[in-house]
């Protein structure tokens, strides 16, 4: 670059020398005088340009001298650097190539031990195989057979082993039960003596004549068609002589139903507006004779501060039966057993009167409302209030385990009034079929000698061969048949089962 500069200035010197001898040479013809002293001049600037352009000349080969020196330098450690670099690459290219070369010898070696390992493992399962067999043929069973004796052994000890340790858990809580618990439940029963005898649902209406029928349905069945549409019934007209039936599956609107129908048949005026008019009467009378009921009973068991929805739906039992019981007259009942049970038994007196009234309640709802009548029954307290206490007898009055004392002795009420002579009824063939349902239950395991149900079906005694199996496994299938029983059979209440195994050991002295 600069020495570019340079010679660039000297070539613009060496144009203004050469023009200014030009411009002196042009006037010497005009001023012949001056020449001389312009030759002199102009070779003085001649000269001092020259001597300026060999100094600027030797200025740039001294700089260019040094760059090529410093560039020279430069390159030289490039070069040096390069070289070491290149070792270096040198040096990993052959550590490289060893490596590859212990891969590729280790591989080799790797793929020799697997053929070998190859050659082993078929040589082994050659040997297995023959062992197997040998083994098959000394035992007499394959290995299937042998893992299905081997598991089914093992279940059984397991199942051994939770057999008798239940089976001593069960004695052990048997042997701190209090035999106060019998004198409790005698008393209660002795002080309560109430109305046992079953009432039965109507769905018949009596007609003073057959003349009667005709009226009912009407000029193209409107009368009849209005009725059924009013009370959501079935109204059946059939060749019995004067008798109407009712059939509805809610107890309420078969009662509605019945109530209007006596009416008209009684005033005798019957069509559509009229019919409405006695349907909507005789709602009115029904709402309020299952308020009253309600009421009644919270009296008769001497509870206050229910919530009016409790009442009401606890006044809708008087028109629910169960096997023929009156389910609000068996719902008083337990009522008061839990309160006997509970003052005898040192327990909340009126808890267990709230749970026992109100165990029942939610049959008022079952028909709405999908579930256990236990468990819907307890949400409706629940919701409205009912101490925890009450709510725990409500839900678990059909379990065998308890979380509470009053729990507990609401259930025991409960199998107690169900439990009385004469509170429930059923037809003699639905009572065979239900006894020998529940023998057969019980017969269909294995080792079960004897079956016998007894005390109206409430308990089944159970026989077994001694010799089959120990107590341990007696009481495993005590357990299983009261499982088998809940699963396949419907029965009111509860049903007691006992396996009873005997040893008998004779000897003769001579």
């Amino acid at each position: 670059m600069l020495t570019t500069t340079v010679i660039i200035v000297l070539a613009v010197l060496a144009v203004a020398g050469f023009g200014v001898s030009a411009w002196l040479t042009l006037r010497s013809k005009f001023d012949g005088t001056k020449v001389d002293n312009a030759r002199e001049r102009a070779e003085t600037i001649v000269t001092q340009a020259e001597e300026e352009q060999r100094k600027l000349l030797l200025a740039a080969q001294e700089e260019v001298l040094k760059l090529r020196t410093e560039g020279e330098s430069e390159v030289k450690e490039q070069r040096q650097e390069l070289n070491r670099q290149e070792h270096r690459f040198f040096q990993r290219e052959e550590q490289l190539e060893r490596k590859t070369e212990n891969l590729e010898r280790l591989q080799d070696e790797l793929s020799g031990k697997e053929a070998e390992v190859k050659q082993t493992l078929v040589e082994a399962e050659e040997i297995k195989g023959k062992q197997q067999e040998a083994l098959e043929s000394v035992a007499g069973l394959n290995v299937a057979d042998a893992r299905q004796i081997v598991v089914k052994r093992g279940e059984e000890e397991a199942q051994h082993d939770l057999s008798r340790r239940y089976y001593e858990l069960e004695k052990e809580h048997k042997a701190r039960a209090d035999v106060n618990a019998r004198n409790i439940i005698t008393l209660a029963i002795n002080r309560l003596a109430t109305d046992v005898v079953s009432e039965a649902t109507t769905s018949v209406v009596s007609l003073p004549n057959d003349e009667m029928k005709g009226r009912l349905i009407g000029r193209e069945g409107r009368n009849i068609r209005t009725l059924e549409a009013l009370t959501g019934v079935d109204v059946i007209i059939d060749d019995t002589p004067e008798v109407v039936t009712i059939s509805c599956f809610d107890p309420v609107r078969r009662e509605i139903a019945r109530l209007a129908l006596e009416k008209l048949i009684s005033d005798g005026r019957i069509q559509p507006a009229r019919i409405e008019d006695v349907v909507l009467r005789a709602q009115k009378d029904i709402e309020q004779t299952i308020w009253k009921a309600g009421e009644q009973a919270t009296f008769d068991v001497g509870i206050s501060g229910l919530d009016t929805e409790l009442i009401r739906l606890l006044g809708h039992l008087k028109y629910r039966y169960s096997y023929g019981e009156n389910v609000l007259k068996h719902s008083v009942e337990v009522a008061l057993l839990s309160g006997m049970l509970a003052a005898e038994a040192g327990a909340n007196v009126e808890v267990a009167k709230m749970g026992g009234l109100l165990h029942d309640i939610g049959k008022a709802l079952t028909h709405e409302i999908s579930g256990p009548h236990a468990e819907i029954g307890a949400e409706i307290a629940q919701k409205h209030g009912i101490n925890y206490s009450s709510y725990r007898g409500i839900l678990e009055h059909h379990d065998d385990e308890h979380e509470t004392i009053e729990s507990f002795l609401v259930a025991s009420a409960d199998a107690i009034s169900a439990s009385r002579p004469g509170a429930r009824k059923e037809s003699l063939e639905l009572y065979v079929k239900r006894l020998k349902d529940l023998e057969q239950a019980a017969a269909g395991f294995s080792g079960v000698e004897r079956v016998f149900a007894i005390q109206a079906g409430r308990e089944v005694r159970v026989m077994v061969k001694p010799e089959d199996m120990d107590d341990a496994e007696s009481a495993s299938l005590a357990r299983n048949i009261a499982r088998k029983v809940e699963e396949d059979l419907v029965f009111p209440g509860q049903i007691k089962v006992t396996v009873i195994r005997e040893t008998r050991n004779v000897e003769f002295a001579r």
